[in-house]
């Protein structure tokens, strides 16, 4: 038995090594395009502005000694050590420290309105660590103060703007400075034609968007892996042909020589710096896809290395060819192979812009989840895999600013200085966002949440002033860019809380419409009614007003909310929570379905099984007397088998085609047999068809956000029932005006 055991064990962990090695594999497809490519600009950017003054080698080695420290301060030891240990349940990004630190405390903006039920069980909260005394007084201080709690979100909101922009300026930044390494062997080529190049290549990237990333990691790894193998052999080659005494520049001592020689030149200089970290946010964003060792395991052991060996290669051939500055990636390639590399470097490019295309589309899923984003269309690109989407209306709005960015600049410099003021904000909201994190969440001392942000805050500040620097030279680009996505995220979010607080503020008690019933000759048709509102208690506004004008509805009411979570996933058992509204005799039912941010939202049809079977489920827990009185509200994932088995029976959507719920051979009560037969009747969708508008005391700044920029995005977006998939035939929608 002893000898079995102990074989079985090795087998699973030989198994997990190889799970986790063909995750490091996949990782380098999806992950590190962006970071990989950055060795094309980076020395370019640097040397563009006042230190092509400062050509000696003091200056070289100055500028290889940041590199290397700014790769291993900020990507190895922020990302690796640090941040990718602030998941949040495997989940990364800006969204997932906000929803750590909205589980942890009252801090949260997103979804405040249904707090109690915020915390499934899945998300344990509990600390192996103690609370302290700084922990309590910050959760204090947020839950106190509302402004706290709207800078936070603000703050959030543009760390994610500042990631959409990147959408624009990778693919934009990588494939100009790839194509334009052609001039080297045709010097005489007009700029217009590596534009045109350029614009080619970056609309056949966004054509191809529709057929999804299924097959991305596997696919683009082994482009990005020959590449990391070509320019660390190049590396290697130059460093020993033309100078070797180059690995002396690893030493700080050069980093603080070169400010002492090149001095306000040199910080300025730190705009074109900076773009050798420019995709290290990934690592910590595509955490979902893969897992901490694996991410560790790719940068660790290949990335950084081959990138360390390409920036010490080119610095050693800028040493003897000081007159290459500008062109000193592709000047660097040896003769013999500067085809093969140029075609491997424009395909990883595209790799890079592909991963950041795709995170931008996974970015926007989730704020409009958590409605911060306008309703737009989602497509599923893999059956398999939930996260893998495409959103039409984003892809062609990207492939539009990119070409006008792309045509507009024509100069990789501007587009860079552009995208460093990007990549770096992103890096220091982060920090930010860590420092409580590692207070309110992780629960240690302040002083280290401290040393962490003046470690890597104090460098982060110090390349955010340089690259503020050159906001009239290009920098201003990402500003206005999240500027705008900023201002759409905020107004839409802020019209979807007003909207809803008008539905809370004038719900109508359930009793009094009903005292209501005889004098206005309500009666009940056939089938079940699902009404969607924003209304956990109480009818919303939009029923009553139907009741009223048209005093009829369904033999089976079902009130149905669906709630958005700051949580990546919730368990299945968990999503449908049902409660019964009155007495028993009314047949009336409230279920609240809940979502996170990464959930996949099912199809009409599918939600409409899945609804009526758990309103099933909930009738024969109270058969069981699992529901005690008074209406309490049950999760009704803990499935009864013999009745869910009957109820999902026949339910499945073939071609378009319904099939009925077939409850025989169960042995329920006469309400269960009401809700098949109802069921058989058919089932109908109402809705509010609201128009929302500012109240006559409303100041100019509230009437312009609400009754202009949220009124066009309402017209202009998704219908609700169209982003729900709600059949058009079968919905009722109800119109009203809200004067919020």
């Amino acid at each position: 038995m002893d000898l079995e055991s102990a074989s079985q064990s090795r087998e699973s962990i030989l198994t997990a090594y190889k799970t986790t090695l063909f995750l490091a594999y996949q990782s380098f497809g999806v992950v590190y395009g962006d970071l990989s490519t950055s060795p094309i600009y980076v020395y370019k950017s640097t040397f563009s502005g006042r230190l092509r003054l400062h050509e000696d080698d003091d200056e070289i080695f100055g500028v290889l000694s940041l590199v290397f420290w700014t790769l291993t301060l900020i990507p190895l030891c922020k990302y690796i050590i640090f941040v990718l240990g602030a998941d949040d349940n495997g989940e990364g990004g800006t969204f997932a420290l906000y929803s750590l630190l909205c589980r942890h405390s009252k801090m949260g903006l997103l979804n405040t309105l249904y707090a109690a039920n915020d915390h499934p069980s899945a998300y344990d909260l509990e600390s192996p660590h103690k609370e302290t005394r700084t922990s309590s007084v910050l959760k204090e201080f947020f839950e106190k103060h509302r402004s706290s709690r709207i800078v936070l979100l603000l703050v959030v909101l543009l760390g994610t703007s500042m990631v959409i922009g990147d959408g624009v300026l990778t693919p934009t930044m990588s494939v100009l400075s790839a194509v334009y390494g052609i001039k080297v062997k045709v010097p005489h080529l007009h700029e217009n034609y590596t534009v045109l190049i350029s614009c080619i290549i970056l609309v056949g990237l966004f054509a191809l968007q529709h057929y999804g990333t299924r097959k991305v990691g596997v696919t683009f790894a082994p482009i990005l892996i020959a590449w990391l193998l070509c320019i660390s052999g190049v590396g290697i080659y130059n460093i020993i042909k033309w100078n070797p005494r180059v690995i002396s520049a690893l030493s700080p001592y050069h980093a603080f020589n070169f400010f002492s020689k090149a001095g306000k030149d040199g910080w300025s200089s730190l705009g074109g710096i900076v773009l050798c970290i420019t995709g290290a946010e990934a690592m910590f964003a595509d955490l979902g896809h893969f897992s901490h060792l694996s991410i560790r395991i790719a940068f660790t052991l290949v990335v950084y290395p081959c990138l360390i060996l390409a920036y010490m290669g080119e610095a050693a051939y800028l040493s003897k060819h000081k007159d290459d500055l500008q062109r000193s990636f592709y000047k660097a390639i040896p003769e013999g192979i500067f085809w093969p590399v140029f075609i491997i470097a424009t395909l990883a490019t595209v790799v890079g812009s592909q991963a950041i295309i795709s995170a931008t589309f996974s970015i926007i899923s989730q704020c409009r989840a958590l409605k911060c984003f306008p309703r737009v269309k989602i497509i599923h690109t893999s059956s398999k895999i939930h996260g893998q989407i495409y959103i039409p209306e984003v892809n062609w709005i990207l492939m539009v600013l990119c070409l006008a960015v792309v045509i507009g600049f024509r100069d990789t410099d501007m587009i860079g200085n552009a995208y460093g003021l990007a990549v770096i904000t992103v890096m220091f909201v982060t920090t930010c966002l860590m420092f409580l994190v590692i207070v309110m969440v992780w629960r240690r001392t302040v002083l280290l949440a401290a040393v962490f942000v003046i470690v890597f805050g104090s460098l982060e500040l110090l390349y955010l002033s340089a690259c503020l620097a050159k906001v009239h030279n290009g920098g201003w680009l990402p500003l206005v860019l999240s500027l705008v996505i900023l201002s759409v995220m905020s107004i839409w979010h802020y019209g979807t809380l007003k909207k809803n607080g008008f539905e809370l503020q004038n719900k109508v008690c359930l009793e009094r419409l009903l005292c209501l019933g005889p004098s206005l000759g309500i009666s009940r048709v056939p089938g079940i009614g699902l009404i969607y509102s924003n209304v956990v208690s109480g009818v919303p506004p939009m029923f009553a007003h139907f009741i009223t004008n048209f005093p009829a509805f369904h033999q089976m009411l079902i009130f149905v909310t669906i709630e958005s979570l700051t949580i990546p996933k919730v368990p299945p058992s968990e999503r449908y929570l049902v409660s019964r509204i009155g007495p028993q005799e009314f047949c009336l039912f409230r279920c609240i379905v809940r979502y996170g941010y990464k959930d996949f939202r099912r199809d009409s049809y599918d939600f409409e099984n899945q609804l009526i079977a758990k309103v099933a489920e909930f009738l024969q827990h109270e058969i069981n007397n699992d529901v005690k009185s008074g209406g309490e509200m049950v999760s009704a994932g803990k499935q009864s088998s013999s009745l869910l088995d009957a109820v999902v029976d026949g339910l499945e959507c073939g071609a378009g085609r319904r099939k009925k719920v077939g409850f025989r051979g169960v042995g329920l009560r006469e309400e269960v047999k009401k809700l098949a037969e109802a069921r058989e009747s058919g089932v109908a969708y109402m809705m509010g068809h609201t128009c929302v508008v500012a109240s006559e005391s409303s100041s100019l700044v509230k009437k312009f956000a609400i009754d202009v920029v949220y009124g066009f995005l309402r017209r202009n977006c998704r219908r609700p029932a169209v982003a729900l998939g709600i059949p058009h035939t079968s919905l009722i929608e109800v119109g009203m005006v809200y004067h919020v």
